[in-house]
């Protein structure tokens, strides 16, 4: 995934008028947005402190801003934060935020014994396997230490191998049946 910012920087904004910040999103075919989350940081003041302006997120990437004049809308592939009634304390520098989530695949390295679970979740993904519907055993197989990978020791390979994979977002499953 890609995320360009479309405005010139640095933009410069009249107090009372709208500013406008515009973004541009480019997924990959496999790619879910599962969140947009615009985010402002004073340039001066006591609390410099990030806060989140709005986020945007389920399926249809409804936004909710966090004040009355804040707006943040979502078309196709680009995503605009409108802060109306612009004053000084809204100077400073503004971030986003997209976040997406990846398929889940299982493969086999038939030679090897191996299944190989891959996803790209972005932050912190949790791996974990099972097998018939349970954890695996010593008797079925072993878990690498990044959990990407489970090395089969059952003979003869047959059932159903699931990857499930899981972050703070949620979690997806692929399933590899022998």
């Amino acid at each position: 995934m890609s995320v360009h910012i479309l405005n010139e920087e640095p933009v410069y904004v009249i107090p009372g008028s709208s500013l406008d910040l515009k973004a541009q999103i480019k997924r990959g075919h496999l790619e879910d947005i599962s969140t947009i989350t615009w985010e402002h940081e004073p340039e001066t003041g006591f609390n410099i402190e990030r806060v989140t302006l709005a986020t945007c997120s389920g399926r249809s990437l409804k936004c909710a801003g966090t004040r009355p004049n804040v707006r943040v809308s979502t078309e196709q592939q680009e995503t605009t934060l409108q802060i109306n009634g612009y004053t000084t304390a809204d100077s400073g520098v503004y971030s986003l935020t997209v976040t997406a989530v990846h398929h889940v695949s299982v493969s086999i390295n038939v030679s090897h014994s191996l299944l190989v679970c891959t996803e790209a979740w972005g932050t912190d993904p949790r791996f974990s396997w099972r097998h018939e519907s349970a954890d695996i055993t010593k008797a079925v197989g072993k878990v690498s230490n990044n959990g990407t990978i489970l090395i089969i020791t059952i003979s003869p390979l047959c059932g159903h191998f699931t990857c499930i994979v899981s972050n703070k977002l949620g979690h997806s499953s692929a399933t590899y049946t022998a």
